[in-house]
């Protein structure tokens, strides 16, 4: 596609597949093969949005089938400077409860076999980027205000753990990750955020917590996560997701988020 489409790039997450019903919906084509569904094009404020499922519109992909590459080229070739990630998340802290969110800062990746660059070949000499920061800081303090403003609890900053999936995690696992200093649990916030980097696309990731993971060894009555708690707790809460991005992204419109 030629010129500027967008203005900033949504991904839809679990339980979070439409973002309008007005949108016009466009195939986008890249080098990686198809993104997980057409894109979805609408507006919020002066913002033009695109919005991508990450899991497919009916969520026929598991988190370690999505075609990262692709969603993330996708919004690339469509313009956005700017890419907002929703995620559900385990919570592995007691005081980091479901329904709350968390614009995360740092990420660890435990996930293996999925294709997490666009560099194959080092075709034109070597590109290793920079990653120490990331989730853009920018970006990350727009929806921070956002929250403040449509009275979303949000806590600034933590650092999310990606698994392979589609399994939630042991007990040991859980504890493991929490005594590291983690703070929630995803299964695909890696590779999309290196990729986001590497397609020079600044990047945040909003946690919404939807359980307590393996459950919390001080707290025996807490349950291990399941598939079901977590729909239904984001499915209570997506109107709060809604209601963040419809606050943050008018901010965005005509916005160079990364020369701010």
């Amino acid at each position: 596609m030629n010129g500027i489409e967008a203005d900033v790039g949504v991904f839809g997450g679990s339980g979070f597949y439409t973002l309008a019903d007005d949108a016009e919906t466009v195939e986008v084509e890249t080098p990686w093969g198809p993104p997980s569904a057409p894109v979805a094009i609408t507006r919020i404020g002066a913002a033009r949005v695109a919005f991508l499922p990450r899991h497919g519109t009916d969520h026929r992909l598991p988190p370690h089938r999505v075609n990262y590459r692709a969603n993330v080229d996708a919004m690339r070739r469509l313009g956005v400077r700017a890419l907002i990630a929703p995620f559900a998340a385990g919570s592995l802290r007691p005081e980091i409860r479901p329904g709350e969110f968390v614009v995360c800062d740092q990420l660890v990746d435990r996930t293996w076999g999925r294709a997490s660059t666009f560099h194959d070949e080092f075709t034109d000499g070597p590109v290793h980027v920079p990653f120490a920061e990331p989730y853009d800081p920018r970006l990350r303090r727009i929806l921070l205000d956002a929250a403040a403003e449509t009275g979303v609890a949000a806590r600034d900053g933590g650092t999310v753990v990606v698994v392979n999936g589609p399994r939630f995690s042991t007990r040991a696992e859980s504890r493991w990750h929490r005594e590291a200093g983690w703070d929630v649990v995803n299964m695909t916030q890696a590779p999309e955020a290196p990729l986001a980097m590497e397609a020079g696309l600044p990047f945040a990731g909003i946690a919404l917590v939807t359980d307590y993971d393996a459950g919390l060894d001080e707290d025996p009555a807490v349950e291990p996560v399941s598939q079901e708690a977590v729909f239904a707790v984001f499915e209570a809460n997506v109107h709060k997701v809604r209601a963040l991005l419809n606050a943050a992204i008018p901010r965005l419109a005509g916005t160079d988020v990364s020369g701010m």
